[in-house]
Formats: structure tokens, sequence, C-alpha cells
């Protein structure tokens, strides 16, 4: 009796010990099914990772989870709704609404509009380089008198600028009043068209025949009214025949030299009135006319020279004046972004979207006139299509890091006004 206990009390302690084996043996074998298999999902929601990355080097991604090689911390996981990868590429960046209320992102809408014609640029008065004088010698001669005349003088027309002895003159006119005492009329007009040859004025010949002596010194006066630019004679200095005495320009008008942006030029014509107003008198207004748009562009300042041409009423407008001039252009309707939503990185004009449900994207955008803060935007964007006007870039920078590819030109939205009407499908079997 006592045996048979003895005996049944070891095969059950021998079950209990191969039953606990067998489970333990089950719970390692379950554990290690799991680690061999497929990758579980990381996460609540069965959500799988794209790439693991460092968040202080975003740009390398690795493909399993782990420490990090570069500081000491693990891996993050990337997944395919928080921006980057293929997701990314298709559906922007996702970003937190109440992160983007906390960085005071304001939004606005393209929308057409019309922006306003008037242009400004800089200005700098300028001599009328069309209305100069050369006053030049007609003989060879001696300078005996100046009048104490000197550049930047401001003369009248008529005005005495140099006495000159020109003694092959005084010969001439001797033989001249000679044969005029002979009487014979093809002789006299023989001797006076010789005067004339010679280069003395029909105002000089007559004078020697009034007076019936010879004048061998002459004054030379200006033939206009302005200022004297260039004067190259002084007492005792002897010229040549053809020797520049003097460079006069004259005041009755004045050019105004604006500096227009080239972006701007097209929108300008020659002939349309301009309003100018200079720093010399600041509460007048001054008009003109534009003239010429010069050729060639400045490589520093990429502008062009827009050439006015003002009436300059008591010689009050002095070249060397700065002012400001105003081009009434003509309005014209436009796609229009407030100028702040532009990012400007000197290769390219970027905006960012705002897209349903949070996301964001880059969009590449060709711009044209800006006026009043609004920016004309060509292509790129389509009328209605909202935009970021303040924080963009911020999240420009996450966009970037992200690896969020910007929508390129051709691939913007088309305007409200061009798209197509929807047309009903006609259901199989019908």
């Amino acid at each position: 009796m006592s045996g048979f206990s003895y005996n049944r009390l070891g095969v059950a302690l021998g079950a209990l010990v191969l039953v606990g084996i067998g489970v333990g043996t089950g719970v390692v074998i379950g554990q290690r099914s799991d680690g061999a298999g497929a990758p579980a999902a990381d996460g609540a929601g069965g959500r799988k990772p794209l790439y693991y990355y460092d968040p202080m080097y975003p740009d390398r991604k690795f493909d399993k989870p782990g420490p990090s090689p570069f500081m000491d911390m693990p891996l993050v996981a990337k997944y395919a709704d928080e921006g980057g990868g293929a997701g990314a590429a298709s559906g922007g960046l996702r970003i937190d609404p109440a992160l983007t209320q906390n960085l005071g992102v304001r939004y606005a809408t393209a929308r057409m509009g019309t922006l306003g014609g008037d242009l400004n640029a800089t200005a700098v008065i300028d001599y009328n380089q069309r209305d100069v004088a050369i006053v030049q010698s007609r003989a060879d001669g001696f300078v005996q008198r100046v009048y104490d005349r000197a550049p930047g003088d401001v003369v009248a027309a008529g005005a005495p600028l140099v006495d000159l002895l020109v003694p092959s003159w005084g010969g001439a006119q001797t033989e001249y009043l000679a044969v005029r005492r002979t009487g014979d009329a093809r002789l006299i007009q023989a001797a006076r068209q010789r005067l004339v040859l010679m280069g003395m004025s029909d105002s000089l010949i007559a004078s020697v025949e009034r007076s019936g002596r010879p004048h061998s010194t002459i004054t030379i006066t200006s033939p206009i009214a302005g200022a004297i630019r260039t004067l190259a004679v002084r007492s005792g200095m002897s010229v040549p025949q053809g020797a520049a005495l003097a460079e006069i320009s004259g005041l009755s008008t004045v050019w105004l030299n604006a500096a227009i942006p080239e972006a701007l030029a097209e929108q300008l014509r020659v002939g349309q009135s301009v309003e100018a107003t200079l720093s010399a008198f600041p509460s007048e207004r001054f008009t003109g006319r534009l003239t010429a748009l010069l050729p060639e562009v400045s490589g520093d300042s990429r502008t062009l020279t827009g050439r006015i041409e003002m009436a300059n009423r008591g010689g009050r407008l002095r070249p060397g004046m700065f002012g400001r001039i105003v081009f009434g252009g003509a309005t014209t309707p436009a796609l229009l972004v407030p100028s702040e939503a532009v990012i400007r990185t000197g290769q390219r004009d970027i905006v960012m979207l705002a897209l349903p449900e949070g996301r964001y994207q880059p969009a590449l955008v060709r711009v044209g006139r800006e006026s009043g803060g609004q920016t004309e935007i060509l292509a790129g964007l389509g009328a209605g299509e909202r935009v970021i006007a303040s924080g963009q870039f911020l999240i420009d920078s996450e966009a970037s890091l992200s690896g969020v590819e910007a929508r390129p030109i051709d691939g913007a939205a088309p305007p409200a006004a061009s798209l197509p009407k929807p047309t009903a499908k006609m259901e199989p079997g019908r």
C-alpha cells in the first residue's frame, strides 16, 4: 500500500516536470518566432515606419532602429503620414494645427485683382545734350581778352567771350576796301566773297563797309544762352584755325535721367507724361515727357535709363539735383498674393501652399510686378489657392529637412474661371 502510493507520487511529479518543461519551451519558442519573423509594427495603430533618422542629422536615413552613430541617442522613426518619402512628395508636409497656431501662421488666398499702374524711380537732372554750342576759331589768331569768363558761368545769348586778333583778316579787309573804291561791281562782289570764304561773318563785313576801316580784332560771342562747360583760352594765347575756344550748354530745357528697373521697362512708352518731385523743391510738382529709353542696362543695379525732357523756366532746375519720378502706367488685372508670401532665394521664387487636412507644400512660382504690398503671379498658382503669408520660412525649412519636393510651375491648378464644368458619367449598362 505504501509502495503503491510512493510510485503514484513519483509518476505525478514526473508529469509535472514534463509539463513545466514543455510550457517553458513553448514560451521560449514563441518569443524566438516573434523576433525571427517580419518586423513588428512600430507604435500604436500598426503604422510601419518609412525609415529611421537622427534628428540632428535628418538627411541621413537608416533601415533599422538602433542607437545613432552620431549622437548618444536612439534613432527616430519617420512615418508616411508625417512628411518625407513618397507620402511627402504626393501629400506635402503635415504639421499639428496647434503648432501652427502657436507660430502665428497667417494665410492668404491668391485672387484676381488690379495692380496699380504708377511706377516710381529715382532720377538726377542733367544738361540737355542736344542743346550744346561749340565756339571755334575760324582763323589763326592771338587771344587779347577773355572778359573774366570761367567754366560754370551762365551767359546770355550774344554775350562776349573772347577778343581775338587775326592779322590775316586785317590785310584782306584792307584789299576789299580798296576794291570798293574802284566802283567795279564784279570785282567788289569777288572781293567780298573772298572775305566770306576766309570765315568772316556777314555782320563783320557789314561793319567794315560802314566804318571804312579794317577790323583785325574781333569779338567772339556766345551763340546761345546757357552755362559755360569748358573755356580753353586765356589772355596772350595763340590759337590755330578750328581750335575749340568754349563749350556752352543751354539751360532752357534739361534732362531728368531716371534709373528704371529692367522688369518695369516694358510698361513704359516713349512720349508719356511724367511727374517729378525734387529734393530742392519738395512742395512742388514738375511735369515732363519721356523722350527715350536708353538701350544699355546697368550691370550692377539692373536698371536702364529713362530720359525725361523738362522745361526749365527761370533756370531753377540745375544739373545734379536729385529727385523722384512717377510714371502714370495703366492699371491691369493680375493674379495677386501678398508680397510677404513670396520666398525669394535668388535662384527661384516659391510660396508655401496650405493644403487640406493641415498639410503644406512649397510651390515654384514666376513673379511679375509688385505694387502696394501685392505681387503679381505670372505662373505657378491658380486663383483660389491658399498660401501662407506669415511664418512660411519655418515651414519651408521643415519641408526641406523632410524631403518634400516643391510643386513645379506647370503643376499649378488652373484659375477657377478656366476650370471645366463637371459632366455626368454614364453608369455601366445604361
